[in-house]
């Protein structure tokens, strides 16, 4: 398929492409969110066949490179534990890995499959209204809702004790760098991948488990996917709509910036803190 928008007949959802691509995104949940290595391996190794599979029947249209282009990210990812780890080795092994599992199907999708689906179009500042209302609420919906969630849940403290300069610094850059990456990765090349064989809604939700199983294990536990399934849905959807990087990765920032004061605030009570309520 030469272009990244579904076919007029895919609209239907009807596409037994659904299968192979699903197991795939499953093989998240069982590599990242149930921690199950040899169970998401072989999930994704099932997802891989499936796809060959509609491929040479004709039902799907190079699906597997797309898929392999997923699954490669998956593996590099799991080749690492996503606990927060905020020592320099930790930093460093953090962005080796996640860099690579950007970088790799990057290459694999332009130089050795020959489609340019995977791109990152930074678009600007000059935002609509609309735009700028929705950052404005999802900012304040967050300065609210995150401190009780982190802070009533306990799950700040899947997140390192923070204390030094040197642990806030390391800290608020591991943040930002992976919410970054987030979007890099989950939006601009799962979502973007899948939407090449499915309506935006499915890519959506395929690329919202990868995404949300993710976050579980980065430390977004408890009753957290009642927060990251809806924000990841969202992103992508923003994203759809208005082909800006530059944007949905504010939105993902700003957000990051509330997650790295509640974190801070989490671990030493006693300091200054912006939050006028707090769990």
């Amino acid at each position: 398929m030469k272009t990244s928008e579904a076919t007029a007949s895919q609209l239907t959802g009807a596409s037994w492409g659904l299968l192979p691509t699903f197991l795939v995104s499953s093989s998240a949940f069982a590599l990242f969110a149930v921690m199950n290595r040899p169970l998401g391996y072989a999930l994704l190794g099932a997802g891989l066949i499936g796809a060959w599979l509609t491929d040479r029947r004709g039902a799907t249209t190079r699906l597997l490179p797309d898929l392999v282009c997923v699954g490669v990210g998956l593996a590099i990812i799991s080749l690492i534990p996503l606990k927060a780890d905020i020592s320099w080795s930790g930093v460093a092994m953090f962005g080796v890995t996640l860099t690579a599992a950007v970088l790799v199907p990057w290459l694999l999708s332009h130089r050795v499959f020959g489609v340019d689906t995977i791109r990152f179009p930074w678009g600007g500042w000059r935002w609509s209204r609309a735009q700028w209302t929705y950052l404005i609420c999802v900012i304040t919906a967050g300065y609210f809702v995150l401190p009780y969630y982190f802070l009533s849940s306990g799950v700040f403290h899947n997140w390192p004790a923070i204390h030094s300069a040197g642990e806030l610094g390391r800290l608020f850059v591991g943040v930002n760098a992976v919410g970054l990456w987030d979007e890099l990765f989950f939006i601009c090349t799962v979502f973007a991948l899948y939407r090449r064989h499915f309506p935006t809604w499915q890519a959506n939700v395929l690329q919202a488990i990868v995404f949300v199983s993710f976050l579980w294990e980065l430390g977004y536990q408890s009753w957290g996917p009642l927060l990251t399934v809806p924000f990841a849905l969202v992103q992508g959807a923003i994203f759809q709509l208005t082909k800006n990087l530059t944007y949905v990765v504010t939105v993902h920032l700003l957000f990051d910036l509330i997650v790295f004061l509640v974190l801070v605030h989490g671990h030493n009570p006693t300091w200054p803190h912006p939050f006028v309520l707090t769990g």
